[in-house]
C-alpha cells in the first residue's frame, strides 16, 4: 500500500493572502492561466495579483482557457509563457484552468514537445515548471491530482495526458463559490461525488487511500440536502464543499477514475455536456453493477451518504442532474468505444462484461 500527495495544500478563508509567502516562494516570473471571466468575478484573480504586486513579481495573465481546454489553447499559452520568460504557472479557476496550467507547465519545460503530441506516451518521464493551483469550483479536485485532461480536436480525443503533474502548491478558499450559480455548484459537486465513489469501487482501492473518499463521502452526505433544495446554497457550506472537492481529488490521485469518467468524455466531446453531469449520468448504473461484485463496499458508500439503497442513490442523482438524451446512433458509437477501453474497464472490481457495459448505457440514457 502507498499514500502519496506531494502538493502543499491549504484550505481556509483568505487562503491566498494568508499564505502569500508560500506563493511567492514558488518562482520569480508568474504566468497566470484563467477562464474568460469567472476568476475576475469571484475575486480570485485580484487576490493573486495583489500578492504578486505587493512583492513586485512580474506576471502575465492568459484568460483564454475554455471549458475542456484544447491542445491549441495550451500550445498558444505555452508560447506566450515562453516569450514572457515565466518560470512557474498559476492556474486559477475550475478543473479546466488548472488542467491547462499543468499542460503548459510541461510544455514550458520541454520546448521540443508539440502540444498536439501531449497524449503520446513519452519514452521517459518529463519534467515541468512548478504549478500553483487556486481552485474556484467544488468538483474536479485537480489541485490535488497529477492529472491533466486535454482535448485534441484534430483527432477527436479527450482524455488525460500521460504525464504526472502535481501542483507544488494549492490554495483552496470557499469564498470563491459566492459568485457561482447553484447549477455550477451542483454540477461540480456531482463530479466530486463520482471521484470518491469511483475511488472506492476500484481495484486500486486500499486501506490507506480509502481514508480520503470515506471522509469525503460523509461530508458530501451532510450537504446533499442543501444541493437538493430549491434554495441557494448557504455560504456557510462553501468551505465544506471546497474541502470535499479537494479530498475527492486526493482520492483519485491514488486510484484514478473508473468507468463513469471513461464514459463521460464522449458526451462532453460530441454533445458538449458539462463534465459533472456527464459523469453523473453513469454513476448510479455503475454502482448497481458493482453492487453484485462488492456489495459491502456499495453498502458502505450508501451509508456514508445517508442513503438506504441504490434506488435512493439513483433518485438523488436524477433530482440533481436529470437524465441524458442521446440518439441511438450516438449511444451505439459510445458503447462500442467503451467496450475496448481497457484502462477504465480493468479498474472495475470483479471485472465487467460487455453486457454490463450495455446495461450502464441503457440505464443512463434516454435514447431518441
Amino acid at each position: 500500500m502507498r499514500f502519496y500527495v506531494p502538493t502543499d495544500i491549504y484550505v481556509e478563508k483568505d487562503c491566498v493572502k494568508n499564505h502569500a509567502q508560500n506563493l511567492l516562494a514558488v518562482g520569480k516570473r508568474a504566468f497566470i492561466m484563467t477562464g474568460h471571466s469567472s476568476a475576475k468575478k469571484n475575486g480570485s484573480l485580484d487576490d493573486v495579483i495583489a500578492v504578486l504586486d505587493a512583492d513586485h513579481v512580474p506576471y502575465q495573465v492568459f484568460d483564454q482557457v475554455e471549458e475542456n481546454p484544447s491542445t491549441d489553447t495550451v500550445g498558444n499559452a505555452a508560447q506566450q509563457a515562453r516569450e514572457f520568460g515565466a518560470d512557474y504557472i498559476i492556474g486559477i479557476g475550475g478543473g479546466s484552468a488548472i488542467d491547462a496550467a499543468k499542460a503548459v507547465a510541461l510544455l514550458l519545460a520541454n520546448p521540443s514537445v508539440d502540444a498536439d503530441n501531449l497524449h503520446k506516451a513519452p519514452e521517459k518521464p518529463l519534467g515541468h515548471v512548478p504549478v500553483v493551483a487556486v481552485p474556484t469550483t467544488c468538483g474536479t479536485g485537480s489541485e490535488a491530482t497529477p492529472v491533466s485532461i486535454i482535448t485534441n480536436h484534430k483527432i477527436h480525443l479527450k482524455k488525460s495526458i500521460p504525464h504526472r503533474i502535481f501542483p507544488a502548491l494549492a490554495l483552496v478558499d470557499g469564498k470563491y463559490l459566492a459568485s457561482a450559480k447553484k447549477t455550477l455548484i451542483i454540477n461540480t459537486a456531482v463530479d466530486a461525488l463520482a471521484h470518491m465513489v469511483e475511488s472506492i469501487l476500484n481495484v486500486y482501492s486500499n486501506t490507506f487511500n480509502r481514508m480520503c473518499p470515506e471522509y469525503g463521502l460523509k461530508l458530501w452526505g451532510e450537504f446533499k440536502d442543501a444541493l437538493l433544495s430549491n434554495s441557494p446554497v448557504d455560504e456557510g457550506l462553501y468551505e465544506k464543499l471546497m474541502l470535499t472537492s479537494t479530498i475527492a481529488g486526493m482520492s483519485i490521485a491514488h486510484t484514478s477514475t473508473a468507468v463513469p469518467h471513461g464514459m463521460s468524455y464522449d458526451l462532453t466531446l460530441h454533445q458538449g455536456t458539462p463534465h459533472g453531469p456527464a459523469v453523473g449520468y453513469f454513476l448510479a448504473a455503475y454502482v448497481e453493477v458493482c453492487e453484485k461484485k462488492v456489495p459491502e463496499d456499495v453498502k458502505h458508500i450508501l451509508a456514508l451518504l445517508g442513503l438506504k439503497s441504490t434506488a435512493d442513490f439513483s433518485e438523488m442523482l436524477y433530482k440533481l442532474i436529470d437524465k441524458c438524451k442521446v440518439s441511438r446512433e450516438m449511444r451505439d458509437k459510445f458503447t462500442a468505444a467503451m467496450k475496448v477501453n481497457r484502462p477504465k474497464l480493468d479498474l472495475v472490481p470483479g471485472g465487467i462484461t460487455p453486457e454490463e457495459v450495455d446495461f450502464i448505457y441503457d440505464k443512463s440514457f434516454i435514447t431518441e
